[in-house]
C-alpha cells in the first residue's frame, strides 16, 4: 500500500525559508517521478514542481529560482526547499507521486505573514 505523508508546513515570515519533507512507503521511490502540487482556498491545485526518477526537475514559473525540489531515495522522501517566500505562497502543499496510478498525501499548510 503506497502511501505519502506530507510534513514541514507552518507560519514563515516573507522573505524566510521553510522545507517540506513528504515521505513515501510501500515503493521504491527511485522508481517513480513526484510533483509537489499547491492548492488555496477555492482553486484547483496547481503544479510547483517535478522531480525525474533522473533528477531532472521543473518548476512553475511563479516559484522558479526560490523553490528547489529534490529527493532522497535512500530515505525514501523528497522535499521541497521554499526560499524568498511571499504571501502568495500560502497553500496547502500536497506531494503527488506517479506509479501504475497516481498517490497523493494530504498535505501541509504553509503559511507566509508577517
Amino acid at each position: 500500500q503506497v502511501q505519502l505523508v506530507e510534513s514541514g508546513g507552518g507560519l514563515v515570515q516573507p522573505g524566510g525559508s521553510l522545507r517540506l519533507s513528504c515521505t513515501v512507503s510501500g515503493i521504491d521511490l527511485s522508481m517513480a517521478p513526484v510533483a509537489w502540487y499547491r492548492q488555496t482556498t477555492g482553486t484547483q491545485r496547481e503544479l510547483v514542481a517535478t522531480i525525474l526518477t533522473t533528477g531532472t526537475t521543473r518548476y512553475a514559473g511563479s516559484v522558479r529560482g526560490r523553490f528547489t525540489i529534490s529527493r532522497d531515495n535512500a530515505k525514501s522522501k523528497v522535499y521541497l526547499e521554499m526560499n524568498s517566500v511571499k504571501p502568495e505562497d500560502t497553500a496547502a502543499y500536497f506531494c503527488k507521486l506517479y506509479g501504475d496510478t497516481e498517490y497523493w498525501g494530504n498535505g501541509t499548510l504553509v503559511t507566509v505573514s508577517s
